[in-house]
């Protein structure tokens, strides 16, 4: 047996042997925005470094997490995806998202680690169902150097890395700062636009639509300060 497997007759166990590896969770956290090559996962968690981010890569693909498929293009290139099993993780991680929003930041969190794509993961999973409710568009967003899309279909909503693969309904383009305000609703789009914060191309009727799906709890919302009360 392994030496980091529990080796219990227990699913919470046997869950842990196959994700409780550093790193792992984090693997599928990237995955859940979409297939990524070696080389993508290895730039978007460079900590992992090529040896351990290949053993937690056999790791899934082994146990039916992940599978390889070629991406289409000039040269073959092989690509990391979940599978169906995998995508199963999806509700897992959005829980696991929101519980740890609520715990305290401190001096190992790296600010510069903020990504606009997680938080728009982590908002499309959390989103209420009637803010996309009869939706089926497609919103394409360049937040500095970051470029990522949304799908509404129905009341659902997906985030995913990179370039809408068809025509998007409407392309927004902003900034860090300015993405971080509409997500808060501190700003508005129409606001943001005039003030030049925001740039869009397509239909300008849905610039109201993305962020009441990517919408903060609240305009003030911060991990805890403290702990929360275990009361």
């Amino acid at each position: 047996m392994p030496k980091r497997m529990y080796g219990q007759l227990c699913p919470i166990a046997r869950s842990l042997d196959v994700l409780g590896e550093r790193w792992t969770l984090l693997i599928v956290r990237e995955l859940l925005l979409g297939p990524k090559r070696f080389k993508e996962l290895l730039a978007l968690l460079p900590a992992t470094g090529t040896n351990r981010l290949a053993e937690r890569l056999q790791l899934l693909e082994r146990s039916g997490v992940v599978t390889r498929r070629t991406v289409p293009g000039a040269a073959e290139l092989r690509a990391y995806e979940l599978t169906e099993y995998g995508e199963r993780l999806r509700p897992l991680l959005a829980g696991l998202a929101a519980w740890g929003a609520e715990l305290p930041l401190d001096d190992e969190v790296d600010p510069d680690t903020a990504r606009a794509d997680l938080i728009a993961l982590y908002l499309t999973e959390h989103a209420p169902p009637e803010a996309a409710a009869g939706l089926r568009e497609t919103w394409q967003f360049q937040v500095g150097d970051e470029v990522f899309h949304v799908t509404v279909t129905d009341g659902r909503a997906h985030a995913r890395s990179g370039p809408a693969p068809t025509p998007a309904d409407l392309t927004l383009t902003c900034g860090p700062a300015a993405f971080d305000a509409l997500t808060r609703g501190t700003m508005t789009p129409a606001d943001a636009t005039a003030s030049g914060a925001l740039t869009t191309a397509g239909d300008l009727a849905l610039l109201d639509h993305p962020f009441r799906v990517l919408r903060l709890p609240t305009p003030n919302f911060q991990p805890a300060a403290t702990p929360p009360s275990r009361s």
